[in-house]
């Protein structure tokens, strides 16, 4: 049995000697990590994960970030997965798409981090802002640190028992860049050069 009270009271601790603490990003991490640990012993067998996962010294685990997906959509075509006339909550992180529809409660229109569906929100993942403008695909100008938090939530969605990886985000509508193309060379859809 493992005595969350004496942990959570240490984690607490460490806090409290920050000269600045921001509380919604610390619980978004710290459970974050529980449900990494608990992923970790569930897929792994890995029954002492927690205390590195929450002291930031665990090691990675393996996910195939190239995974060869048939679902890809472009990021106007993310934006209709908002849970809107009943369709699925998807979001997005460093191009990576997941339904998390089954946590309605926290991604669903009146949920907290509603604003991460739809969208490719990997700069938010990565530095904790729930404000509209953090709300981004980009990743530049973000630290090592940041990145590792990146990691870290892909790792979740990965490996969470309730969310499912649905695919990857393009740029391009392919059938549309070949039609975009054909028009650009005044050829008629389907006829030859």
């Amino acid at each position: 049995m493992i005595p969350w009270a004496s942990i959570i009271a240490a984690v607490v601790g460490a806090v409290v000697f920050t000269v600045k603490v921001d509380v919604n990003l610390f619980a978004m991490r710290f459970f974050r990590d529980i449900a990494r640990s608990k992923a970790r012993k569930r897929l792994y067998g890995n029954n002492h994960a927690l205390m590195p996962i929450l002291l930031g010294k665990e090691e990675p685990i393996s996910i195939d970030h190239d995974a060869e997906s048939t679902t890809t959509m472009t990021k106007e075509e993310l934006a209709e997965y908002r849970g809107e006339d009943g369709s699925p909550l998807y979001l997005a992180i460093k191009g990576r798409i997941y339904d998390v529809s089954a946590n309605e409660h926290f991604y669903g229109e009146d949920g907290k981090y509603h604003l991460f569906t739809g969208v490719d929100a990997t700069r938010a993942f990565a530095t904790g802002c729930l404000k509209d403008e953090c709300v981004s695909s980009s990743m530049e100008g973000l630290t090592s640190e940041e990145m590792k938090q990146v990691e870290n939530w892909i790792e979740l969605y990965e490996t969470h028992d309730q969310y499912t990886f649905i695919g990857t985000l393009i740029d391009v509508d392919p059938v549309d860049a070949i039609l975009e193309k054909e028009e650009d060379e005044g050829l008629e859809v389907g006829e030859e050069s």
